[in-house]
């Protein structure tokens, strides 16, 4: 059976924290590994995460949980610093205040893998939003495809960075380029997807909702400069031409969208 590490980077998340924690606690998959690499937070998010890690511990499910706190670059060199540390098949970065859906999420994800068989190089999924208190609120607008490629993203982030399962060594080759502030999750999938493709290693989608997303972000919150970035990360990847095309696409459907 595969194994999980969790991501959990953290900085002042102590109001929402607590359910993400929770929902990874109650996973019935036994060989997860959560890794909650903190910023120094000053607010009891500290707390929170050892506090977790002793009742984990106690309820003896197999899971190791792993907690640093200490000064980093930003959230992208914390996600680095949480590949680095991965020991896990596959790993997935979860925020303060995203969840997993069910008790059994992790178990029904690693049975969409075969004993024996190659590790695909992705596994991914849906998602669904909610609001602050973990209320649904509507299912992703951007849906994942069946068959997915590195090309996939030309028509936007398909797959929401949180329902993106790497493998772990493809990852630890492939770590968030710094250079974006507010994107560089966007060029990272596309990259880990780029990669996997070279090694000739399957993308699949596990047919289910594997995150429940809350909303907001830092990319929401600094959307003008977030787009700025996607453009120039979808020009290096696409080319400009194939990229201004497919924004010309995009605003095209949102006129036709609010005409509706």
């Amino acid at each position: 059976m595969i194994s999980f590490t969790i991501i959990t980077c953290t900085y002042q998340a102590a109001e929402v924290l607590g359910r993400t924690l929770d929902s990874v606690l109650a996973q019935s998959h036994g060989r997860v590994e959560h890794l909650i690499i903190d910023g120094l937070s000053t607010d009891g998010t500290v707390a929170l995460a050892e506090d977790y890690r002793r009742r984990s511990d106690e309820d003896e499910n197999g899971h190791r949980v792993v907690v640093v706190s200490e000064r980093d670059r930003g959230l992208y060199d914390a996600m680095n610093k949480g590949i680095a540390k991965a020991t896990g098949d596959y790993l997935v970065f979860l925020n303060a205040g995203d969840v997993l859906p069910a008790c059994d999420t992790l178990e029904q994800i690693a049975c969409s893998v075969a004993d024996g068989e190659t590790l695909p190089g992705v596994l991914y999924g849906d998602t669904d939003v909610v609001d602050v208190d973990g209320h649904f609120l509507y299912h992703r607008r951007l849906q994942p495809p069946s068959n997915l490629s590195w090309r996939s993203f030309r028509h936007g982030m398909l797959v929401c960075h949180q329902a993106f399962y790497a493998r772990t060594d493809i990852a630890r080759q492939t770590p968030y380029d710094l250079r974006y502030r507010f994107s560089a999750d966007v060029d990272w999938c596309i990259r880990v997807m780029k990669a996997a493709q070279t090694q000739g290693l399957a993308l699949r989608n596990v047919g289910m909702v594997v995150v429940n997303y809350l909303a907001g972000g830092m990319s929401i919150k600094n959307h003008r400069a977030s787009l700025k970035e996607r453009f120039s990360i979808m020009s290096r990847h696409y080319g400009w031409l194939t990229t201004v095309a497919m924004h010309l696409w995009f605003v095209l459907r949102a006129v036709l969208r609010r005409g509706r």
